[in-house]
Formats: structure tokens, C-alpha cells, sequence
């Protein structure tokens, strides 16, 4: 742009003053083009793609019991397998796969119960290890797993009447250690619950192969559940807030589940909500402790859903501010494959993003390949790049341009 401001410059006629009134003119036009509203591309910097990029597809419950449920361990494994394989031929190397949603597993446990998301009924085995065999096909592809859990969520709606027995939910039903509204969650704050959440992370680690833990963006789940805790924590500790007992809870159980990790070798990463406000407002998830320490997680992974054009929240800005706040762990945004294609609502005046454009991941991934921490990205999710029901001219026109730059 210098260069073609200076070379126009040169060859203008008329006398000194003239020529000064040209350059001004041509110097305010250039400006305009270079500071356009576009201003989120004009920091489209071609990132260097790193020889350990980890390339991670979230599988989540709602994949397994579509795809699983009704089936048999062999049918099963086949359709394991094949998913397994549609993630290799993209050129990823990583699945995030959702092993406990509802206070229960996909694997053999001890402590949790079989999930009712695949057998239809909650405690039922469905006759074979699904953890086990995700393992194996991903490590026979030489890819990586992490096991994916949502700590405190039994259910997503107030219908207990399913929790079975075999639940560890079910003896704390009626008691302040559970809470039933707008769902049924476990009580962050309770000693008993972290010991259960801990414990359950120990039995994966020390059981199964896995490269990492994951825990996703749900932590406390309303404002209400903790009161009467948090009421009998401050007649001891009075300058204390809400807000700083909450968070204090959530660090807490943070760490000792890295600390668990640690002893097996095993990654630790949180996907939090993409928003940090949000993350202090609603969540109580203390991101930017855990992205200044090297004391709770290996890797932040960003929940990163917004477009170029989104007015509230837009891609560029947000991601600077995350690479703000991981400087001693990874950076590891989620980028969101399941807008290709729609209406982006919350985007306000960049709604349509999403449908005029079908490069959009592929220029997010750029731009992620220039963090200071980078160590990959992740999509979110399968079925948005797999299953042929959602699948329209966007969502393939994407996937061919992100295919372009996976080497």
C-alpha cells in the first residue's frame, strides 16, 4: 500500500502545492481502505501451521445416541470405527468425545451408572465399552482422545423420576447436595461433591488411555444452589462475596482434578464459554487464574463462536483477548462449525454472516495459528460436518476451503 501511494506520487503534475494537495487527497483515500469497517480481515495474517497442530471434532452425546442407540457391540464398533475414520480422512487428529453428560458413562464404572443415552435406560449395559473402543480406533489412527465430562449436570430438565439407583445422585436426592431446578445439578460447593467429581476422574485415568480430561463450559448452574453454603462460609469469613466463594469452589475442585491428572501423565483442558464475562457473571470460572498458572489446567479452550461481522462480540477482538489471558498454558479455540449456513441471531447486525460466507473457518484457523500458546483448534461438532441431513452447499463449500490449509 506504501509502495502504491508513493509510486502515484511521483508522477503527479502541477506545481509544489498542488502536489501536496494530491497527496493529502490520495493519503486520506488509502487511510480509508486501510481502517474500512472490514477491519477484522485486514488482520488476516497467514499463520505458520506448527508440525504438533492438534486438530480436534467434539462428539458429543447427542452423536452417540444417534448414532449407537438400539445398536449392538458389533454394529456399534463399526459405526465407531467409521466415525473414527471420517475424522482421520479431514486431516484432524484429535476427538473431544462426551463420556459423562448426566451424572453417568459410557465406559465400565464404578462410581456411575451406565448411560441411559444409549441404552434407553439409565444403568442398562449396553455390552460393551465405548470409552475402550474409541481408544483403540483412535489410537490405531495415531490419534488423540480426550475424555470429555460435564461435571455437575445429572439432568437437563427437573424430572428425577429416571435417576436410577446406581446413580450417585440418588442417595442425595431431597438434600441440599443436589439441586433440583431449570435441571438437577450437583451443588458445587460441597465437599462431597468434589470428591465425587475427582474420584470419577480418577477411575478414567488410571482405567483407560486416555491423552486428556476435559471439562466443558457448564459450572454453576444458577444462583441459588450454593446460599445456604456460602451463608454459613461467611460467619466465619465476612469480607468474603458471593461471587469470591464461588469461584473459590469451582479453583478449588480445578486444581485437584489437575493435580489427579498430573500423577497419570495426562492433559487437563476446560472449554469455557467463549465470553469472559460470562465466565466470571454466570459461570464462576476463574479463566484468567487458570490461564496465568501452570496449577490448574494444561489447556485453554476457548469457546470462540462468533463471526468477522458479529456486533456484540467480533472473532479478532475476542481471540486477542483470550491470548491475553493464556500466557502459561495452551491456547486451544473452538470454533463453531454448527453457525455454517445460519442465521446467527445474537450477531445483531452480522446475522447473515454465516450464510453469505463459506471461507469463514478457514480464515478462523488462520488467525488462530498466530497465538503466542498456540496449540490447535477444535470444531464443534461431528454430525455439522458428517451427517448428511445437515449437510448443504455452505457447509461443503466450508469444508472444501478449510481443507485447503489442513497440510
Amino acid at each position: 500500500m506504501t509502495i502504491f501511494f508513493l509510486f502515484l506520487c511521483y508522477f503527479l503534475d502541477g506545481d509544489g502545492m498542488k502536489k501536496e494537495i494530491w497527496i493529502f487527497i490520495l493519503f486520506l483515500i488509502v487511510s480509508f481502505f486501510m481502517f474500512s469497517s472490514f477491519q477484522e480481515e485486514d488482520k488476516l495474517v497467514v499463520g505458520v501451521q506448527k508440525k504438533s497442530e492438534d486438530r480436534g471434532i467434539f462428539v458429543s452425546y447427542i452423536e452417540l445416541g444417534n448414532y449407537l442407540r438400539g445398536k449392538s457391540a458389533d454394529e456399534g464398533k463399526k459405526v465407531i470405527k467409521q466415525m473414527i475414520s471420517n475424522i482421520d480422512d479431514l486431516g484432524f487428529n484429535m476427538v473431544l468425545l462426551q463420556v459423562r453428560t448426566f451424572s453417568d458413562a459410557i465406559y465400565s464404572s464404578d462410581i456411575y451408572p451406565w448411560s441411559g443415552v444409549i441404552s434407553g435406560v439409565e444403568g442398562e449395559d449396553f455390552g460393551y465399552d465405548i470409552l475402550d473402543v474409541f481408544i483403540e480406533y483412535c489410537h490405531k489412527k495415531k490419534m488423540k482422545l480426550f475424555a470429555w465430562i460435564n461435571p455437575y449436570r445429572i439432568r437437563g430438565d427437573e424430572d428425577i423420576s429416571d435417576i436410577s439407583d446406581k446413580n450417585p445422585a440418588y442417595s442425595y436426592l431431597n438434600t441440599d447436595v443436589v439441586y433440583v431446578g431449570g435441571g438437577v445439578y450437583y451443588n458445587p460447593a460441597k465437599e462431597e461433591v468434589k470428591d465425587l467429581i475427582v474420584g470419577g476422574v480418577d477411575e478414567i485415568v488410571s482405567h483407560y488411555d486416555v491423552d486428556g480430561i476435559m471439562f466443558d463450559d457448564y459450572f454453576y448452574p444458577n444462583d441459588e444452589i450454593d446460599l445456604k453454603d456460602f451463608q454459613a462460609y461467611q460467619e466465619k469469613n465476612p469480607d468474603v462475596t458471593i461471587d469470591e466463594f464461588r469461584l473459590m469452589q469451582v479453583n478449588d475442585l480445578i486444581r485437584r482434578v489437575h493435580d489427579v491428572c498430573r500423577q497419570y501423565d495426562v492433559l487437563f483442558a476446560i472449554s469455557p464459554d467463549g465470553n469472559i464475562e460470562n465466565n466470571y457473571q454466570k459461570h464462576y470460572a476463574d479463566v484468567k487464574l487458570w490461564g496465568s498458572s501452570s496449577e490448574y489446567v494444561d489447556y485453554l479452550m476457548p469457546q470462540i463462536y462468533y463471526g468477522f461481522y458479529n456486533e456484540t462480540k467480533a472473532f479478532v477482538s475476542v481471540l486477542e483477548e483470550w491470548e491475553g489471558i493464556a500466557t502459561e498454558v495452551s491456547l486451544f479455540p473452538v470454533l463453531a462449525f454448527y453457525k455454517v449456513g445460519a442465521v446467527d441471531t445474537f450477531a445483531r447486525s452480522g446475522s447473515e454472516e454465516w450464510l453469505k460466507y463459506d471461507d469463514i473457518i478457514m480464515r478462523e484457523i488462520i488467525l488462530t495459528r498466530n497465538l503466542r500458546q498456540y496449540q490447535g483448534f477444535s470444531l464443534f461438532r461431528y454430525d455439522y460436518l458428517f451427517n448428511s441431513e445437515l449437510e448443504t452447499s455452505t457447509t461443503m463449500a466450508e469444508v472444501r476451503n478449510m481443507k485447503k490449509i489442513l497440510n
